[in-house]
């Protein structure tokens, strides 16, 4: 790396870790969040602490690790507020590019080996594809076509934990934390950042949160748009046809009750042969990535509908060619009058969530903490977003002829003793 580029992204570094200190109280913080921070975008195969303070301080790397353990582990800085400071550095550079366009709502997981960490639970988990013991996180992030920032992040905590006092304690679980569904933490980091005056943007989600009726009801309640995935079954009426009992909510015998009821499935078979298009989205790293699409408008029918608020919203199906049926299926509640290829392409923008964190875990560690607790969980996950902002800042440094990646610190060498816990002892 040129030496002027890097003593200038080393003193962006530094006024960006100031910004950060502004929010964690205590001055004698601001050297472990320094250290901390800029071991997690040093290069290395595990960022939990232990290798971090070996990175960071090879000189004494016992008295570093406590420092870091305590600062991660035990002091109670605010993850919200220096999520939001995090936010209120990044948001501009991302808006140089393009004003935010999307919040996407998803989850993450972590496959474990033990049970005593905290939220550690026999769940599905994506990161292998199946039932497993692992800790899921629910996260909102904001984005454009260019970049996106995850501006709020929370640990999914099982039923079976939240009623366990014992575990409760050990892990330092907050008395306030209840057990909630991940469409519930969802919808809260959702009114906070309403709250908080975050840029709207047309809410992203897969089917795991679209499926959920009560979701996509509150967010047309505080005026949020949404293109939300959905499942086959899903029922509707089609366009010209609507609920015959308008008296009374419709509950669960609703479909014996509305014969006009038929599943999203069924309205994609329907379709005419004309309604369906070729869509291209956006440029892959070989070829523009398209398939084939087809929309109609439709009115949905769920449990505690109320007939007379009942809206009409954009039925998005995808059925690429050789396929034998349709793979994919959407609802929108975007304006009547949006063209089809911007629907598509909403639709889609959610793969910047998956960029988001695949990089957060193989660049900077999201996935490394090995502490049980609560507090540690938050607050390592915290400083990857912190450390992930700065990066995507960095990026908005590089001339566009340039490779499109952000400097890389650079680590001192480690002491030729340092072993981390589990490696083979030497011989």
């Amino acid at each position: 790396m040129d030496l002027k580029l890097e003593e200038a992204s080393a003193r962006r570094f530094a006024a960006y870790v100031e910004g950060l200190a502004s929010e964690i109280g205590h001055a004698d913080r601001v050297s472990p969040l320094h250290d901390y921070c800029t071991g997690l975008m040093l290069p290395g195969e595990r960022k939990s602490v232990e290798p971090i303070a070996a990175r960071t301080a090879p000189a004494r790397t016992a008295a570093q690790h406590q420092s870091l353990l305590h600062f991660v582990g035990v002091s109670s800085w605010s993850d919200e507020k220096v999520l939001a400071k995090v936010r209120e550095m990044v948001l501009p550079v991302m808006e140089k590019a393009g004003l935010i366009e999307a919040w996407i709502l998803d989850d993450t997981s972590f496959a474990k080996q033990g049970k005593h960490s905290v939220g550690v639970h026999h769940q599905y988990c994506g990161e292998l594809g199946k039932q497993a013991n692992c800790q899921v996180t629910v996260s909102l992030s904001i984005a454009n076509h260019t970049a996106s920032l995850p501006v709020a992040y929370r640990l999914y905590l099982p039923e079976a934990w939240s009623k366990n006092r014992s575990r409760r304690k050990k892990a330092g679980v907050p008395k306030d934390i209840k057990f909630m569904t991940k469409s519930k933490i969802a919808l809260e980091q959702i009114r906070r950042a309403c709250e908080a005056g975050v840029p709207l943007g047309v809410v992203l989600m897969d089917s795991g949160y679209g499926r959920d009726s009560e979701l996509r009801t509150e967010l047309t309640s505080l005026g949020l748009t949404y293109v939300a995935g959905i499942l086959p079954n899903t029922l509707m009426w089609r366009p010209g046809s609507g609920p015959r009992r308008k008296e009374k909510p419709l509950n669960n015998t609703g479909r014996r009750d509305e014969p006009d009821l038929v599943s999203a499935e069924k309205v994609a078979r329907g379709l005419p042969k004309q309604a369906w298009r070729t869509i291209r989205w956006r440029q892959g790293s070989a070829e523009w990535l398209s398939s084939r699409f087809a929309r109609t408008r439709v009115r949905v029918g769920h449990n505690k509908l109320i007939p007379e608020q009942l809206q009409s919203e954009w039925l998005l199906i995808e059925w690429p060619e050789g396929e034998k049926k349709p793979t994919k299926y959407w609802l929108s509640t975007m304006p009547a009058n949006t063209s089809f290829r911007r629907l598509v392409d909403f639709a889609k923008l959610r793969w910047r969530i998956e960029r988001d964190y695949e990089e957060l875990k193989q660049e900077v560690g999201l996935g490394h903490y090995e502490g049980r607790g609560w507090r540690g969980f938050h607050h390592h996950a915290t400083l990857c977003i912190a450390a992930y902002g700065f990066l995507i800042a960095e990026q908005a440094t590089i001339p566009p002829s340039a490779p499109r990646s952000a400097p890389r610190l650079q680590a001192p060498p480690l002491p030729a003793d340092y072993r981390p816990r589990g490696a083979a002892r030497a011989t």
